[in-house]
């Protein structure tokens, strides 16, 4: 049997049009003659979408009873004793409820896909299982119920429903997706712009990937080797060179030309030793590749050319972006260059720019990675001339020009020495040298054939010719490996200067500083390692790369830091001229280390510093707000006393009144001090227990009138996990200074809601806002915005709050309420062992006024 086929309906988030979407197909479907059914369709009571279900079969849903209460899920063996053509799935990620055929919709999707029943569901970017934190960084919200993205990869068709924020915004506001009133929530919540456009950018950015490696596959199977242009994508030959900064950016300027054009820029360094360019210029580059959205790779090849080619075939790339060689003229001898030859090796489907910039021809310079070594190809090179070079000359002095002379004979061979020892240093040329001593004697000195010298003129000749050519060859030999040296010490010395200046400014941190180690010298894996004694085991401080090792015994490479430290490399064995600035690395990882610990250190001393100046506040504050109360009670108690009058008794009752709140507002105000020293103390200890929000958020409304809070706590929530008499103090807190901005006759809204495994707790209140850069002061102690109505605390209220919710696990924000006002939002955690299976949307809310 035919396995069905899985149509899949990707959104960014609830209210796009996925439902309505799929029930659009299945009418074309049925118009077409094709036997369609709906399995499970949820219209959540959005009116256009329940009229798309009017004139489609359904199958009878499955009631299931679970703690006392029952759901309705799809009845799988239904659909496949039905078996149509194709069946509607809603909701892919959906968890069923306990005692259902299988744990997840996607499993049952699965049946009738193996059953040869062709399916069509829906999913949202969010509750893919790869993209929980991504999604949860960017909402808030962590997605519990949620499919593999195998499943989804699957599918045979993947349809993106795609809609602007600001379109989907409308629609919520106009009571299409939720009832009115949740839609204020949600638009101030989980619906904001910002949290639309990034999951948008996810859900386009997934569908071109699952494209892309569609693509790629397809090219695989079919054995493509030509590259299609379905997509710009540009890359970037970089040498390290100054005119690095002119490819960027007129590679960036032809990706903006077509749509969704993409830039690579790839630096390719040989794999024997340090990097042959500046590392401060390549980090300019990445930083400047980066900036203009683009992405930098490294990568390790003797063969540029090839190495560039094989790169960018690799990731379909359309076109190369290269600079005009710096080379001067004379040197095209040895060879057409990196630009001719990727040109030549490109083929028609790889275009290739060459950019014209000011360095071109004005010479490449020394090379700056070869240190006191020659490369392997000029080493070969050198032998070739050494020992072909006179033979090739031989051959030409003795049939083409045979009267040249001695001399002139001694002065080409000569030549061949010099160009030995110039391409392959002293051993070539010595070579060279008695090659060249014995074809002379052999062709041209008399007799000839023969090793025996006639004239002793002659034998004077080859001697000071032997002894010019070695000389000569050493004399070269000594120079090119000199300058090597100074190239090599050039590029050390720019290295550690750089380094020196990113490490002092505080630009590195440990793990750039190790990741800038491993691409320096091309290893896999760097770790800083430590331990406290000789007897301790290792510790790793920070690393980079693939399996960074754990001990320095099983590194290829280890440098030792003083007693105690030591920095580990894997990858290849090093040659001891690198390990000169290997060491330097090493040192100035360790100093990266302690600076960042004595920042930590530091930030430690800044919390004391914090401390000591919140309790000059403190002084400070009370010195009035202590002293008001206190005067009134005391003015209160003095009149009482007082012999002089004869007070009545609505006087009295009205000084007692008196005496009343100011005690009061005086222990409110000790309190709040008392919590906030808690606070900064440490000494807070929250103790953590199942709670119903019924039994504490109630009590917590004591200290406003009566009719000045609306109360929205529906019976359904789940239990959550807090400490609750500091949930009480938090949600008081917040009331009061509701209560206390709001307008005469506006009643502050106190609601709550579950969202995934949290709860949030919602006060809104209709007074005059605050603006988004005060939105954090307002939560600092000793911190009020603005002029309060009644002129009382000190500005410790929320500041309390926030410390006793952070000291649950939860946390607390403000918003601006729609319409205008104040938002402040308190979220803790559901209870583990009471967090629903299952959530049904249809379940009734419940409200009390207060």
């Amino acid at each position: 049997m035919a396995r069905g086929k899985l149509r899949i309906y990707l959104g960014a988030a609830p209210g796009v049009g996925k439902t309505y979407a799929m029930l659009s197909e299945a009418h074309r479907r049925v118009e077409r003659g094709t036997d369609c059914v709906v399995a499970f369709v949820e219209h959540h009571r959005r009116p256009r979408t329940e009229v798309m279900l009017h004139g489609l079969e359904e199958i009878p849903r499955r009631d299931i009873e679970y703690r006392d209460s029952v759901f309705t899920e799809m009845d799988v063996d239904a659909v496949l004793a039905r078996r149509p053509d194709v069946a509607l799935v809603d909701e892919l990620a959906h968890t069923n409820v306990p005692g259902s055929r299988n744990t997840k919709r996607w499993q049952d999707v699965e049946e009738l896909l193996a059953a040869g029943i062709d399916v069509v569901s829906t999913v949202n970017i969010q509750h893919l299982e790869s993209l929980g934190d991504v999604v949860e960084s960017i909402t808030g919200v962590r997605q519990r119920e949620t499919v593999p993205d195998e499943v989804v990869r699957r599918a045979d068709q993947i349809e993106l429903v795609d809609m602007s924020p600001q379109a989907l915004r409308r629609r919520m506001a106009h009571g299409n997706i939720y009832k009115p009133d949740k839609v204020d929530a949600a638009l101030s919540n989980y619906f904001r712009p910002g949290n639309l456009t990034a999951l948008r950018e996810l859900a386009l950015l997934w569908v071109a990937d699952r494209v892309d490696a569609y693509l790629t596959e397809y090219r695989s199977e079919h054995q493509v080797s030509t590259i299609w242009g379905s997509r710009e994508r540009i890359v970037i030959g970089l040498t390290g060179g100054p005119e690095g900064r002119t490819l960027i950016r007129r590679a960036a300027r032809l990706a903006e030309k077509g749509a969704g054009g993409e830039v690579l820029a790839v630096y390719i360094s040989s794999s024997d030793g340090l990097t042959a360019a500046s590392p401060k210029e390549l980090a300019d580059q990445r930083t400047l590749v980066e900036d203009l959205g683009g992405t930098f790779h490294h990568v390790v090849g003797d063969d540029i050319s090839a190495a560039l080619l094989d790169f960018s075939r690799g990731v379909n790339a359309t076109q190369i972006v290269l600079g005009v060689s710096r080379r001067r003229s004379w040197q095209y001898v040895f060879g057409p260059g990196v630009g001719a030859t990727v040109a030549r090796d490109s083929g028609p489907d790889l275009d290739v720019h060459l950019i014209t910039h000011d360095e071109a021809g004005k010479g490449r310079g020394l090379p700056v990675n070869r240190g006191a070594r020659l490369g392997r190809s000029r080493v070969i090179w050198g032998w070739l001339v050494g020992l072909g070079g006179p033979v090739l000359l031989t051959w030409l002095l003795s049939s083409v020009s045979p009267n040249v002379g001695l001399a002139n004979d001694m002065l080409l061979y000569l030549t061949l020495t010099v160009a030995a020892a110039l391409l392959g240093g002293l051993f070539p040329a010595l070579a060279s040298a008695a090659a060249g001593s014995l074809l002379l004697n052999w062709y041209f000195t008399t007799p000839v054939h023969t090793f025996t010298i006639a004239d002793p003129k002659n034998i004077v000749a080859i001697v000071i010719f032997v002894g010019v050519a070695v000389s000569v060859a050493s004399v070269v030999d000594l120079a090119a490996r000199r300058t090597h040296q100074a190239a090599r010490l050039r590029a050390e010395s720019e290295i550690l200067s750089f380094l020196a200046g990113n490490v002092l400014r505080g630009e590195t941190s440990l793990e750039e500083l190790l990741e800038r180690v491993r691409e320096t010298f091309g290893m896999e894996s760097v770790a800083l390692l430590e331990r406290e004694s000789d007897v301790l085991p290792w510790t790793c401080a920070g690393s980079v790369g693939t399996h960074p090792c754990a001990m320095p015994d099983d590194a290829d490479v280890d440098v030792p830091v003083g007693d105690h430290m030591a920095l580990a490399l894997t990858g290849r064995v090093l040659p001891a001229e690198d390990r000169r600035v290997l060491a330097a690395f090493a040192a100035q990882a360790v100093v990266v280390l302690d600076r960042r610990r004595l920042q930590e250190e530091a930030d430690r001393s800044r919390a004391l510093a914090e401390g000591n100046r919140i309790r000059t506040a403190l002084l400070a504050a009370v010195s009035h707000d202590l002293r008001t109360p206190l005067a009134g009670i005391k003015a209160a108690v003095t009149s009482l006393r007082s012999d002089d009058v004869e007070w009545s008794d609505e006087d009295r009752a009205e000084l007692l009144e008196a005496i009343e709140e100011g005690a009061d507002r005086l222990d409110h105000l000790v309190g709040n001090l008392l919590d906030m020293s808690r606070l900064q103390t440490g000494t807070v200890t929250p103790i953590i227990r199942e709670t119903d929000l019924d039994e504490v958020i109630p009590m917590a409304l004591g200290g406003v009138p009566e009719d000045s809070v609306d109360l929205d706590i529906p019976e359904t929530l789940p239990m959550v996990d807090v400490d609750r008499g500091l949930l009480e103090r938090a949600v008081a807190n917040i009331v009061e200074n509701a209560v206390k901005y709001s307008p005469p006759g506006e009643k502050v809204l106190v609601a709550a809601s579950a969202l995934a495994d949290r709860v949030e707790v919602r006060v809104v209140d209709r007074g005059p806002g605050v603006p988004d850069e005060a939105k954090d002061r307002i939560f600092e102690p000793f911190q009020r915005y603005g002029d309060s109505p009644r002129g009382a605390g000190v500005g410790l209220g929320l500041a309390v709050a926030r410390g006793f919710t952070e000291a649950m696990g939860g946390t607390i924000h403000a918003e601006d309420t729609p319409g205008g006002g104040l938002t402040m939002v308190l979220v803790v955690g559901t209870a583990p062992q009471r967090r629903p299976e299952q959530a049904d949307p249809r379940t009734p809310r419940t409200s009390a006024g207060r």
